[in-house]
């Protein structure tokens, strides 16, 4: 049986991006070598990494000011990386707090140096986004996450800022267009929507780095990366490779654009479902739900576990609610196809009558 893979993350990929990079392990481009033993110094990879790099350039119109960083940690450790480079000794930073990566993301920043919070929704369990916050126009930078994969939260907008913008975009990166130039630095993970886990994707504008006065660890230097090319150290090859697949697939199908109605269908499709079902209900304000994470629970707790084994005998897998909420998740990330949706919001119906 073919699954519906709504998994939170790592998240669903192009079947075409999995097949591509699949034989690329076996024999890169007819060169006997497998992808995994090639030289990250080598004119293949180089290859590969520019290509890559063109893709993000084009599908999310990255000016040329800004820097494309391919690098390791995760989006964990990009929550340090941030104010070692960008929070002056005798500065403060500013961050918004929407759910529990940006909270990881600010105990970071404290570690650093003088951090505001500057608003939260942890008052509802973090079921809203923040917003009509003053920002200080004497902070080094304001720290948003744009989609919050655990609490099924979404900023529609991004404020208007006297100062740098910094966003972690982790679960919504290629999902809708975003103009790049209104941020200084945008940061993701791969294993949403751009790859598998193992590297992270930054966009750095260029005058934003070597303004403070502290002395930053040589891996922790977004400026040692810049000038490297992101080749400071081995690079993680076969995810940048699986990256530049997933981008070749946005691309084929028209890109950011296209992949953002998609998207739209999918998440107004299950939303529909969940407002009209009486069996489910949605766990945030229906202004700010996410298009990526779809969060609901049931009206009836107690058939939960027999909703689970419906949904698995459907062939439907990673839809179980983190542990902060509850209930269920549905992820709709860019590979999911609507046809899994249209399955997901059968057996919801099919359910209900059944249990009525």
């Amino acid at each position: 049986m073919k699954k519906h893979n709504f998994g939170a993350g790592p998240g669903i990929l192009p079947e075409e991006a999995l097949r591509k990079s699949a034989q690329a392990v076996l024999d890169l481009n007819g060169t006997g070598l497998s992808l995994l033993e090639i030289s990250h110094r080598s004119k293949d990879f180089d290859a590969i990494m520019q290509k890559t790099k063109s893709l993000v350039k084009e599908l999310l119109g990255v000016p040329d000011n800004y820097s494309i960083l391919f690098l390791q940690g995760g989006a964990s450790t990009q929550f340090a990386m941030v104010p070692y480079n960008l929070l002056p000794v005798d500065g403060k930073a500013a961050y918004v707090e929407s759910g529990v990566w940006a909270n990881k993301a600010i105990k970071e920043a404290k570690m650093v140096g003088t951090t505001e919070v500057l608003a939260s929704s942890k008052d509802k369990n973090f079921s809203y986004i923040p917003k009509n916050f003053s920002i200080p126009k004497d902070a080094a930078y304001l720290h948003v996450t744009s989609n919050n994969t655990i609490y099924g939260t979404q900023m529609k907008s991004y404020p208007d800022s006297p100062i740098p913008v910094v966003c972690d975009m982790s679960s919504d990166i290629f999902s809708k267009p975003v103009d790049v130039s209104k941020f200084d630095l945008i940061y993701a993970g791969a294993q949403k929507n751009m790859g598998p886990a193992g590297v992270t994707m930054v966009i750095i504008k260029n005058d934003i780095c070597g303004k403070v006065n502290r002395t930053i660890p040589t891996m922790l230097n977004y400026q040692t990366h810049i000038e490297a090319d992101s080749l400071y150290n081995t690079p993680p090859v076969f995810p940048i490779y699986v990256c530049m697949a997933t981008l070749e697939w946005l691309q084929s199908i028209g890109g950011v654009p296209a992949i953002a109605k998609l998207n739209q269908k999918k998440a107004a499709m299950l939303y529909t479902e969940i407002d009209s079902n009486p069996l489910f209900t949605g766990t945030t304000a229906v202004e700010d739900r996410s298009e990526m994470n779809v969060c609901f629970v049931m009206t009836k707790p107690e058939l939960e576990e027999e909703f689970s084994k419906a949904v698995k005998d459907a062939g439907i897998i990673g839809i179980k609610g983190h542990r902060s909420v509850g209930g269920f998740r549905a992820s709709l990330y860019n590979a999911l196809p609507i046809e899994s949706v249209a399955v997901m919001t059968k057996v919801m119906r099919e359910f209900a009558m059944k249990t009525a």
